[in-house]
């Protein structure tokens, strides 16, 4: 057998279940999917977040400049939006399992490099070019493997759940993100201030750990491989016209759809604007509020557990209280997320205050992301096409996000006086960034959607 045929979906069981132990074994396996992509989800997220936690003591450590880490965050960007492309229309035809499985496994490893080379730095005093290099390398090779990560989990969906209850299970998976922001920052935040940034990325490393043994115990591939019906035969939905098409042909009908383009400009708006909060809103609240790092990743932590109540809020809004209607919720919660991200940003104030700030964009912009760089894109698409819907999607985001990355790292840096840092011009860019992310699908989804 050789490597890429170990990659290949499943084939259908030979050996099927019988018909009266179908419904318990179904629900089963379709249960234990569903939390199995959602939780090494979320430790995929503790994988990838690391550095925007460790940036103020490597800057006060004079081991890299905010200019520095801006570069290695577009590394990760940049190398993750070209894998989020071409892993999003791989993973349509992949096992899903040993897919998400290898992603976190390797992004596991490179944490762990980077932890070792931190320790090593201290020691032997490696020189900023050296450590600027080594970390651009190895974060660039964490953003590849990342985008191994979000694929399997959509299409999951689609194998194992009917059109009717997509929106509400895709808000839940949708919130992995955020919970898995919340808890880097919380628990790596105090990791790294009770032991060292160094120790921070060990820390993410033994996340991973867990999410590849959690993604080899508890994902199916398909039904079909376990013995079962479809989920076009069990729930008995009629075949689309495209389910007899080949998926390569599908894929080409996505891409030369306006809508999926329209959408993916949306959402890269979408991404520049929460990557910048979460990579550097821990360093604006120490840096120009004056917040220690404890209170500081607190604060960016607890706000992402409202990100996880707006992703979930996002369906059941849309498909429940707006009936399928995916514009009125983004209109109400994007004018919300720019009011609470302008008192983040310009106004001071305590603790609690910020908290407010943060927690009100969070839930907003969360059914803003869900709603248009989930739901829309989906609407557009078949079964067999999601994940190179999503791959289009995302590598738009992940170029803006690169991109933000160099761009608000120099704006910080340029300025930073003698240690004060004045970040009105990057808030300016996030500002209008986040305007954009839902006005542009707001006007064109009417025509795009007809």
């Amino acid at each position: 057998m050789s490597l890429f045929s170990k990659f290949r979906i499943s084939k259908p069981s030979a050996d099927r279940i019988p018909e009266e132990e179908v419904d318990e074994r179904y629900r089963t396996l379709r249960r234990r999917t569903f939390w199995g992509v959602t939780a090494a989800y979320v430790l995929y997220y503790v994988c990838r977040m690391t550095l925007g936690v460790v940036k103020q003591p490597i800057i006060d450590g004079g081991i890299l400049t905010a200019g520095q880490l801006g570069i290695i965050g577009s590394a990760f960007y940049f190398v993750y939006a070209a894998g989020k492309f071409c892993n999003g229309f791989i993973a349509d035809y992949c096992n899903i399992r040993r897919f998400m499985a290898v992603g976190i496994g390797i992004s596991a490893i490179a944490n762990l490099v980077l932890g070792l080379a931190g320790l090593l730095q201290t020691w032997l005093g490696i020189g900023s070019i050296v450590m600027t290099v080594l970390f651009s390398l190895f974060w660039g090779i964490n953003g590849w493997v990342q985008s191994m990560g979000s694929p399997p989990g959509v299409i999951s969906l689609s194998r194992w759940y009917p059109l009717s209850r997509r929106g509400t299970m895709y808000s839940i998976f949708s919130s992995t993100p955020n919970l898995g922001k919340a808890v880097t920052m919380i628990l790596t935040g105090f990791v790294v201030g009770a032991a060292g940034w160094q120790w921070g990325f060990l820390a993410a490393a033994v996340a991973g750990i867990i999410g590849l043994v959690i993604s080899l115990t508890m994902i199916t591939d398909t039904p079909e491989s376990a013995g079962l019906p479809s989920v076009q035969e069990y729930y008995g939905e009629a075949p689309a016209p495209a389910d007899s098409k080949p998926t390569r042909e599908i894929q080409k009908w996505v891409i030369r759809h306006p809508g999926i383009w329209v959408i993916a400009l949306s959402s890269a708006f979408i991404y520049i604007t929460q990557h910048a909060v979460s990579d550097w809103g821990v360093l604006l609240l120490q840096k120009q509020k004056g917040f220690s790092l404890e209170s500081a990743t607190q604060i960016i932590g607890i706000s992402e557990v409202f990100g996880v109540v707006g992703t979930l809020l996002a369906g059941w809004l849309s498909d429940s209280v707006f009936r399928g209607n995916r514009v009125t919720p983004v209109i109400i919660s994007g004018i919300l997320s720019v009011a609470a991200l302008l008192g983040f940003l310009f106004l001071g104030g305590g603790f609690w205050t910020n908290i407010l700030f943060v927690a009100v964009f969070a839930l907003c912009f969360s059914v803003v992301f869900c709603v248009v760089a989930g739901l829309m894109a989906l609407d557009f698409v078949p079964r067999k096409a999601t994940g190179s819907a999503m791959g289009i999607v995302g590598i738009s985001s992940y170029v803006a996000a690169g991109a933000q990355s160099i761009l608000s790292g120099f704006l910080i840096e340029a300025g930073s006086t003698g240690g004060v840092y004045d970040f009105t011009p990057v808030a300016v860019f996030w500002t209008c960034s986040c305007l954009l992310a839902f006005v542009l699908p707001v006007i064109l989804w009417r025509h795009l959607k007809k």
